[in-house]
């Protein structure tokens, strides 16, 4: 028998091996995942605070210092008022603040709005920089006027 072959079986064999000599051999090697074991000791933690889930709950906006928007859409809320704690369960998206400016100028407080004059300020800002270096495309959209014969 070639000895290099002989080395590499015996190299396998310990691998699957689970005791000492004269057991047997493991038939599949079982990966355990981690992220089961967190969500368990997480709805754990929850059921400890004793919350009460909220209906009726559309979308959630979570505005950060930035500028951006995190948004829930469809979320699951849930609230322990004697822990003063809110839970929420959804996907989330990072989003612009100016690509949810019409349906949350209601939710915006005086921070939020002084953020979003900011916003528009730079915005305007940007365009009319864009709008000098092209100068000459902006001539041509103005409508000519009509000449009666």
């Amino acid at each position: 028998m070639n000895p290099e072959k002989l080395a590499k079986l015996q190299a396998a064999q310990s691998s699957v091996r689970i005791g000492g000599k004269g057991t047997p051999r493991r038939k599949v090697k079982k990966v355990h995942k981690s992220a089961g074991s967190d969500d368990k000791k997480l709805q754990s933690a929850i059921k400890k605070l004793n919350v009460q889930q909220i209906q009726q709950i559309e979308e959630v906006n979570m505005f950060k210092n930035d500028g951006t928007v995190l948004h829930f859409k469809a979320p699951k809320v849930s609230t322990s008022f004697q822990a003063n704690t809110f839970i929420i369960n959804g996907l989330g998206e990072s989003k612009e603040l100016t690509e949810l400016v019409p349906g949350i100028l209601n939710q915006l407080g005086s921070d939020s709005l002084a953020n979003l004059r900011k916003l528009a300020e730079s915005y305007q800002m940007a365009q009319s920089q864009e709008g000098g270096v092209t100068g000459t495309a902006d001539d041509d959209d103005d409508v000519p006027e009509l000449v009666e014969l």
